[in-house]
């Protein structure tokens, strides 16, 4: 115990006309109830533009049992709080809003609620049943509709998370904190269900409560800031502890069989197998060897990439290593594969994780721009050779996969024009002294993962600017981008040879660089393992939608190309991993501990 037992911390901004009476309240109520010197006043100012930090300062020097803690920067409402209760004696946290809207006759109980060590975390409540308070219809619509969504989407049985009136017990909330990500108004939220989803007492007991003054959340900035933050915290409470391997491997064959159950409403497999049957399989050899040179390629852009940041390897070591990232991409859920080349690079030539995934970001981008171009060049030429790139050729497809065609040429050219714009956003933010994303995300949310998605952004930016000062280093990295794509369509259109596709060269080159370029595309989001189901229905819609060719021939020919690139992957994997000596398991679970920042 210390010999202050309570602290009390105020969150203020801009409070100038309301601290010192507030202040003065609040050691008068604490007086009534507590011992002398058993309790601390902490005025937590959040970067103000009044007059707050000097009647703070003032009123700290002229009263032993006032502290004031300064801050230039805005902290966040969450941000100022935690900063003071770190820095507090008490063994009971309190915190209340300056406006002194709760009515202040309800502290003691919250104080003795936890001081009595009776629970962990006591709370007022403006929305207890059988409870009525006086509220702007604003407030009383948007209050009633989040605490609405957070006992639904939360599973917490509590009525009102919001209410600026809380006590915790100093260890249980500092062990809290060590999670709560957010540091605005979803901070009380955040806090109350981690505390319940940990197994704390939480207490929450009706106040008398009056809204005084304009409220300082934005209707629309700060709601929008608290929906994104509840389903963020839904995610990591409620979702990601039930996902491992087994779950995300199953979820994705199970969608990969629904594709497959619902393709035979309108397609007889029959006809795909038979199709597939009759494939020449010296181009199906052939298509294989020409995807085999895109790989030490790959080696050989990935030395690029790592030369600019101050690390050089050997090409061989380099491919090896795509190769076992690659077949874990495969394996694992979310490109987990993509952590185990860092761990490789890190592992066996002690390059550091953060260079190791800085690499791979670089990639990623190039990847992204070089696949989002093709598609876009070749939809504009298709266009501009006077295809109608909306509607069905003459095809064998029943008349409701036409409408599933178009649908796939208007989703593909929103895709591309999405990704193109994502990178152009981050090309421009690497040329920039602002992070662009930062700047325009902050205007709609107030919610820390705003902060998480502008701090992704930024490392982009900054490993994208590694590469783009360098206009050699830019040149060399995105021609072989190109060159190792340019052999992923040539391998499709070998395949297409394969199948005997009758179509004029120009038009089997122009819908094979834009089907492979949309199938890509397809499996940027890892909605099942190696984007396997993804690619091969984007594929078969673009090539039914612009040619004569029939679903059963497109789809087996999108089967046979994804089959081959990846059992290619899959063997140099293999083999690399027991060159080696690697475990893939053992290679995600370390770099899964790694802090990336």
């Amino acid at each position: 115990m210390t010999d202050r037992e309570v602290s009390v911390v105020l969150p203020a901004y801009n409070e100038a006309d309301t601290i010192e009476h507030t202040v003065t309240v609040t050691l008068s109520t604490l007086e009534s109830f507590l011992p002398d010197g058993s309790f601390e006043v902490i005025v937590a100012e959040d970067g103000c533009a009044d007059a707050t930090p000097e009647i703070a300062t003032r009123m700290a020097e002229e009263d032993d049992r006032v502290r004031h803690f300064h801050s230039d920067e805005r902290l966040g409402r969450g941000g100022a709080l935690e900063r003071a209760f770190r820095a507090s004696d008490g063994d009971v946290l309190v915190y209340f809003d300056t406006d002194l809207a709760t009515d202040m006759a309800h502290l003691e109980e919250l104080v003795e609620s936890v001081r009595s060590g009776e629970y962990d975390i006591a709370t007022g409540s403006r929305r207890m049943p059988g409870e009525k308070q006086e509220r702007e219809p604003e407030r009383g619509v948007a209050s009633t509709g989040y605490n609405a969504l957070v006992r639904l989407f939360l599973r917490s049985p509590m009525y009102d998370h919001q209410c600026g009136f809380k006590a915790f017990d100093r260890e249980a909330l500092l062990d809290l904190l060590n999670d709560v990500e957010d540091d605005h108004w979803f901070w009380d939220t955040e806090i109350l269900v981690r505390a319940q989803r940990a197994g704390y007492d939480v207490k929450e007991f009706p106040v008398e409560w009056e809204p005084k003054g304009d409220t300082k959340v934005d209707l629309v900035r700060d709601v929008l800031g608290m929906g994104s933050g509840i389903l963020r915290l839904w995610w990591q409470v409620g979702v990601r502890p039930k996902i491992d391997r087994r779950v995300t491997m199953t979820a994705g064959t199970l969608l990969v069989l629904v594709a497959i159950l619902l393709m035979t409403v309108y397609l007889d497999p029959s006809a795909v197998i038979e199709a597939m049957g009759q494939a020449d399989p010296r181009l199906v050899g052939i298509a294989t060897l020409v995807y085999l040179l895109s790989w030490p390629l790959r080696g050989a852009r990935y030395r690029d990439i790592l030369g600019e940041l101050g690390y050089r390897e050997r090409v061989g070591f380099l491919t090896a290593a795509v190769f076992i990232s690659q077949t874990g991409n495969l394996v694992f859920p979310a490109r987990a594969g993509d952590a185990v080349r860092a761990y490789i690079v890190k592992a066996r030539r002690d390059i550091p994780y953060t260079s190791g995934f800085a690499s791979l970001a670089i990639e990623r981008v190039f990847d992204l721009l070089t696949i989002t171009v093709l598609a876009g060049v070749t939809f504009l030429a298709l266009a501009l050779a006077g295809v109608d790139v909306t509607a069905l050729g003459a095809s064998e497809a029943p008349q409701s996969g036409e409408q599933s065609g178009q649908t796939a040429v208007y989703v593909a050219a929103a895709v591309g024009a999405v990704a193109l714009g994502a990178v152009a956003v981050i090309v421009a933010t690497a040329r920039s002294d602002r992070n662009l994303v930062r700047a325009a995300l902050g205007k709609i949310s107030s919610d820390s993962y705003v902060d998480y998605v502008a701090s992704i952004v930024e490392r982009f930016a900054s490993d994208v600017q590694t590469i783009a000062e360098d206009r050699r280093a830019f040149a060399l990295v995105g021609g072989s981008s190109l060159l190792i794509w340019g052999i992923d369509v040539v391998t499709a259109l070998v395949v297409f040879a394969a199948f005997g596709v009758d179509l004029a060269l120009w038009e089997l080159v122009a819908i094979g660089f834009f089907a492979v370029s949309v199938g890509n595309l397809a499996k940027v989001l890892p909605l099942s393992p190696g984007g396997i189901g993804l690619y091969e229905g984007a594929f078969s819609l673009i090539v039914v939608a612009l040619t004569p060719v029939g679903w059963s021939v497109a789809l087996a020919a999108a089967i046979v190309d994804h089959a081959i690139k990846n059992v290619v992957t899959v063997v140099g994997g293999v083999v690399s991993t027991l060159y080696f000596n690697v475990s893939l398991t053992q290679a995600v679970e370390e770099s899964r501990d790694v802090d990336r920042d």
